[in-house]
């Protein structure tokens, strides 16, 4: 796939430019600043961009808020920012289209290769990615006030397979499912979050989003 990389050190920007090609993506464009990132995804059309939360030049979240401005002018590139921190609120404002196709990352996670390109073709086919460390603090800061409390033990469990991007086979395999109980499962969730099917919305983004926001509940 072709990639567009935002990332302002040089030496992680490069050695990631390496690793995306060794295994098989295009990188087409490579920058150093968040003013360049929304010019170089307009000129190049990739496949998805690969951004820093915190680049020049406000050193703040410079990165993710040209990502939320790509997806909103590009909905069909994918996006995946990443991090240094365990941030939900990043994850949070890139969901919030609703439309998929993003992913939040910890930069520790992009050691490994087979991980990142996991993760990119999750995105490229529509996918959410958010990273499990992310999800695991979620957990431990259930809301009592949560419209997710009407949910069982199992479908949390879906829920924040989920929102890691798993599919429904991997979800399947990691609990010891069947493909129509994990489906079940996810039927249930919709329900209880009061997610009807819809032509104009991604429910399971909307339910990840949901879950993302109990922390702020």
């Amino acid at each position: 796939m072709k990639v567009v990389l935002a990332e302002d050190s040089v030496l992680l920007r490069e050695g990631l430019a390496r690793l995306l090609e060794e295994d098989g993506h295009q990188v087409v464009a490579a920058v150093g600043d968040a003013t360049e990132i929304v010019p170089a995804v307009t000129k190049t059309r990739p496949d998805v961009l690969v951004a820093d939360v915190r680049m020049p030049p406000g050193h703040a979240d410079d990165g993710l808020q040209a990502a939320v401005a790509v997806k909103r002018a590009c909905p069909d590139v994918a996006v995946l920012v990443l991090s240094n921190y365990v941030e939900a609120t990043y994850a949070r404002e890139l969901l919030a289209d609703s439309q998929g196709g993003v992913g939040y990352l910890l930069k520790d996670r992009i050691e490994d290769l087979s991980a990142l390109s996991d993760a990119l073709r999750q995105l490229v086919a529509g996918g959410t990615v958010v990273d499990p460390q992310v999800i695991a603090q979620l957990l431990t800061r259930r809301s009592a006030r949560s419209a997710l409390t009407k949910l069982s033990p199992r479908e949390h469990e879906v829920l924040a397979l989920m929102a890691e991007g798993r599919t429904n086979a991997a979800i399947a395999s990691e609990l010891h499912l069947s493909a129509g109980g994990v489906e079940k499962h996810i039927s249930a969730i919709f329900a209880k979050l009061n997610l009807p099917a819809s032509a104009t919305d991604h429910r399971r983004v909307l339910a990840v989003l949901a879950f993302l926001g109990e922390s702020h509940s």
